[in-house]
């Protein structure tokens, strides 16, 4: 609790995503989309990982990264990543539906994988693709990086702490216009905010508070939303056994001067509120803000935080660094497979329950 260490390290928010150690291990890149060349790669610069070579169906996307990247190999295929006896990490960047054949042929070979999130759009396919990497004896992780952003990753150090006590009312809230010409497949998808942005939010909540109970979830579009085919506003609410109850609400239409991406964590002895700076500006962002009071021990006073480093790229260091700590070290990295399922099964869980207009329990998936 605090005031049971001294104020200095109680302050210490240990927000930062970081390698623990330097590390030479050899890394290999497939897909070179925006988000690898806008976000991977230059959290990896920053920390002088060793990235090796790279591959894209698209070979000039792929030579342009490499050339932008000082990357000294470009792949012709898949199976020239999975044959290159040099390369111990492979980071997949593909679509969701590409993500299990690619998968399968790296984790034959013994390549230990980050993946992007959604591991699957299809829940079965994710579980082939954790059991694969299981029977093969090779780790893998899901880039969840949201865990990694600032202020959730200093939210968890005060939850920790006993900053706020007991956790029993929280929320993340955004509202904004998100650009999904950026990605005209997103723009196809049948499942669509959930799936592939709120799924961020999700595994941010049970990062921070396990696992729920229940969920109960409706989605829809605003009126005149016409970009896109899936959801684009959404409402989920997760019950735990203790009574705590989660909200995640998003808006991606938000066309007015007022976007906003706040979160509200409180508990029986404090509180914890801020702003997630990547949803000013998007994808520019800002840097994010917190605040936090504990009315146990400091009943006047409110702290704040001045917090460095954004969602993208920084907190993107986070799943690759701790892979690579795994790996070196032995143990599973934070955001891997198998827990990974977890947040896949709230995902489902949410789609179930706008179909069917009822809460769903995560362990009724799958």
């Amino acid at each position: 609790m605090p005031g049971e260490q001294p104020i200095d390290q109680l302050l210490d928010l240990d927000y930062r995503a970081r390698l623990s150690s330097a590390s030479d291990l050899e890394i290999a890149i497939v897909g070179c989309g925006g988000i690898v060349n806008y976000a991977h790669l230059p959290a990896y610069a920053a920390h002088d990982l060793n990235i090796v070579g790279c591959f894209d169906l698209d070979g000039e996307a792929a030579r342009q990264t490499a050339e932008e990247f000082g990357i000294p190999r470009v792949y012709e295929s898949v199976e020239d990543v999975a044959n290159d006896p040099d390369v111990v990490i492979v980071d997949v960047a593909v679509p969701p539906w590409e993500q299990l054949n690619t998968a399968r042929k790296l984790v034959d070979a013994g390549k230990h994988l980050l993946c992007q999130k959604p591991l699957s759009n299809v829940f079965a396919e994710a579980v082939q693709i954790v059991e694969a990497a299981e029977e093969s004896g090779v780790l893998l992780a899901v880039n969840q990086q949201f865990r990694w952003s600032p202020a959730i990753k200093a939210s968890r150090t005060l939850i920790d702490k006993g900053w706020i006590g007991q956790p029993t009312e929280v929320s993340i809230q955004e509202s904004m216009f998100s650009p999904w010409h950026l990605w005209p497949w997103l723009a196809k998808s049948p499942q669509l905010e959930i799936m592939y942005h709120s799924i961020h939010y999700l595994d941010g909540m049970r990062f921070l508070f396990g696992d729920p109970e229940w969920v109960t979830s409706r989605h829809t579009r605003s009126s005149g939303e016409d970009r896109v085919v899936g959801e684009t506003k959404t409402i989920t609410v997760l019950d735990y056994e203790d009574g705590l109850q989660a909200l995640v609400a998003v808006n991606h239409a938000n066309q007015s001067d007022d976007v906003y991406g706040l979160i509200r964590f409180l508990g029986t002895d404090g509180v914890i509120t801020g702003t997630m700076g990547l949803s000013y500006d998007y994808p520019d962002g800002r840097e994010d803000t917190l605040k936090w009071s504990a009315s146990a021990k400091y009943p006047e006073h409110r702290f704040e935080a001045r917090l460095e480093g954004k969602w993208i790229p920084d907190a993107f260091i986070g799943p690759m660094a701790s892979l690579i700590d795994a790996v070196m070290k032995g143990g599973n990295p934070l955001t891997n497979g198998r827990d990974n399922l977890n947040t896949l099964r709230i995902v489902e869980a949410a789609y179930l329950s706008a179909a069917e207009n009822r809460s769903v329990r995560p362990n009724e998936i799958g």
